[in-house]
């Protein structure tokens, strides 16, 4: 029943997904952000404690619900801890409303072709078995395009597929994320060969089942309006990508149908050294903002 549930939630749409899924190579950057140095904890063990205490905290906010907030994108690590004493998975579900989903892409391989492939993730179904026993709805996995090449877009767009239909065995749904790079010169070229891969791409999906995209904000507005309308897809939702949280709003807000699913852009002013009442507002201030857009389409 819950999953019929969560899947009509990811098919309205009405919010956006958080993505609270930063891993180990991108988690010290992210608590320099909130205000944390790095001479602030020793080690990896002590870090990804002051991460899930961040992460906590946003999902705990009053304004953190599934009224504005459909989604959010967990790192492995915080599917495995809890929060309060439950699940974190089960916390956003049953007491926020929220929609989990679990990164499980592994980081980059070299660019060749003017891509990054993912790097193979050992022991997958294994963790996709873990990741449904947590009450995981779907998952995400990101590779990138910094270069309008068809070869190379293609082989991302297979490789995304590929994970996609072995995510899609498991009973979940796959957010496929072939990220274009925002700063490019040929992104709109790019884009275009996207466009096209992955609609070839779309036709293998099996019947009954649908795939999540995750897209860089596009140059020309609506140019992936045809994945949002295609059968096989649930949702379309926009990375911020670099972009400022104001930036990132204007973008996706010419957009139909497509939803945020930022990162930084939802964090951007948070800090440790607020009070609780300082940084709920500013985050209730963040999640507005961004729900605003993602519904303006």
């Amino acid at each position: 029943m819950s999953n019929a549930k969560q899947t009509e939630q990811m098919r309205e749409g009405n919010g956006f997904i958080a993505a609270l899924d930063q891993s180990g190579g991108s988690t010290p950057k992210a608590l320099r952000l909130y205000g944390i140095e790095e001479d602030a904890y020793n080690g990896e063990e002590e870090m990804f404690d002051l991460i899930h205490q961040m992460r906590a905290r946003i999902i705990k906010s009053p304004a953190f619900t599934g009224e504005k907030v459909v989604g959010a994108i967990l790192f492995e690590q915080t599917m495995d801890r809890e929060i309060d004493g439950t699940p974190t998975a089960t916390y956003l579900w049953e007491k926020r409303g929220v929609v989990p989903f679990l990164k499980i892409d592994k980081g980059l391989e070299a660019e060749e072709n003017g891509v990054q492939l993912m790097k193979p993730i050992p022991n997958l179904d294994d963790l996709l078995s873990r990741a449904v026993k947590a009450g995981i709805f779907g998952t995400k996995e990101r590779s990138v395009i910094s270069a309008a090449n068809v070869g190379g877009i293609k082989a991302i767009v297979d490789q995304q597929f590929e994970l996609g239909m072995q995510v899609l065995s498991h009973g979940l749904v796959p957010i496929l994320e072939p990220e274009v790079t925002i700063s490019i010169s040929d992104k709109d070229e790019a884009e275009q060969m996207l466009l096209a891969e992955i609609l070839s791409h779309l036709d293998t999906v099996p019947e009954g089942k649908q795939v999540m995209l995750k897209l860089s904000l596009p140059t020309e507005p609506n140019r992936y309006k045809p994945l949002v309308d295609h059968p096989k897809v649930l949702k379309v939702v926009a990375l911020s990508g670099g972009y400022s949280r104001d930036e990132a709003n204007e973008k996706l807000a010419k957009n139909t149908g497509m939803i945020a699913s930022f990162s930084r852009a939802l964090t951007e002013g948070l800090s440790a050294q607020q009070s609780d009442v300082e940084f709920n507002a500013m985050l209730e201030e963040a999640i507005t903002s961004i729900h605003a857009a993602s519904v303006a389409g």
